[in-house]
């Protein structure tokens, strides 16, 4: 590493950067995902990266000289700075992909962040699952009025889909007219999810609300056109175009505040628990760790098994069998 001057040093780290810059977007646009990574996914690699290249300059490391010991100097640096175990998990999976496209493109001979993990997590990932019980759920659920406004219809389509088949906000967002799926009378969604497509079937009432929202919507003047959003924005700013995630979130939000259930003793519910709730309630009413895995587009079957953990141990505590009066 040159350390003579800190314009010498500057300069060496600002050429490394291009470099690696250079290479980092041939992969991202070539090999990440077989060439098919998402927006979101670009978006998030680069914002990741961005920050520990700034890192190296703040530094004066030369990124193209880091050896596992400088990456686990940066993993120390991110979390003296709070971040918490999981974050800091993404954080250096960015890193590791930045290095896998200079070793791919022969820039160096090896990828120094291999191996290193993030920090280890304390909290018990089951503590972490917020979700409705059976009976709120069926309260938020019919909290949405039965008027026939498009608005109405939306609603009712969107909290539906989220709590009883347990799609992401993102794909939520992401869903076109197109995506619609047909099998006779059956009706499902073709949702993209993290790692790959799949279809979300839906229940025969959600199907129906899936018919009345898309026939209000031709009744209201907008058009159905296979790539047109799914989900559109209904305010007067932005009316018709996509609904954003922030706005998927907004319509959550407003209806677990009317209802009191976004914040609850011990739980602050959110969007994201709509799928937590649907993983839980469908595992307690008989469906097998294999099924909720499809359902929700889960690649590890361990993290299904969080839901049936969350459930579990309040129904099957062992405690309960030692028969033991108290009072």
């Amino acid at each position: 590493m040159v350390t003579t001057t800190e314009q010498q040093t500057e300069t060496v780290v600002e050429i490394d950067c291009d470099a690696l810059i250079g290479v980092f977007t041939n992969f991202l646009q070539f090999d990440v995902a077989n060439g098919g990574a998402s927006g979101d996914t670009i978006v998030t690699y680069w914002t990741q990266v961005k920050q520990y290249l700034e890192w190296c300059r703040e530094s004066n490391v030369d990124p193209r000289e880091a050896t596992r010991e400088t990456i686990k100097v940066y993993r120390w640096w991110l979390a003296e700075r709070g971040y918490k175990p999981k974050t800091i998990a993404v954080k250096l999976t960015a890193v590791s992909r930045l290095y896998d496209a200079a070793v791919e493109y022969g820039l160096i001979g090896g990828n120094p962040a291999w191996g290193v993990k993030p920090p280890t997590e304390s909290i018990d990932p089951a503590a972490k699952i917020t979700y409705l019980e059976q009976g709120e759920a069926t309260i938020l659920l019919k909290s949405i009025d039965n008027s026939s406004a498009l608005k109405t219809w939306r609603d009712k389509l969107l909290l539906g889909v989220m709590t009883l088949e347990g799609t992401r906000t993102v794909e939520m967002h992401r869903l076109n007219i197109g995506d619609v799926v047909r099998q006779g009378e059956r009706v499902g969604v073709k949702v993209s999810s993290k790692r790959h497509l799949r279809v979300v079937p839906l229940t025969p009432q959600l199907a129906q609300l899936m018919e009345g929202y898309l026939t209000e919507r031709r009744g209201s003047g907008f058009d159905c056109l296979v790539d047109s959003p799914l989900l559109i924005n209904l305010s007067n700013y932005g009316r018709g175009e996509r609904l954003s995630r922030r706005g998927i979130r907004q319509v959550v939000d407003k209806y677990l505040q009317a209802t009191n259930l976004k914040y609850l003793e011990g739980r602050t519910l959110s969007a994201h628990s709509l799928r937590h709730t649907a993983g839980t309630l469908a595992l307690r009413n008989g469906a097998t760790l294999r099924q909720v895995q499809d359902l929700l587009g889960h690649a590890d079957p361990r993290t299904t098994a969080i839901y049936a953990h969350v459930g579990d141990r309040w129904e099957n505590n062992p405690a309960l069998k030692v028969g033991i009066d108290l009072l």
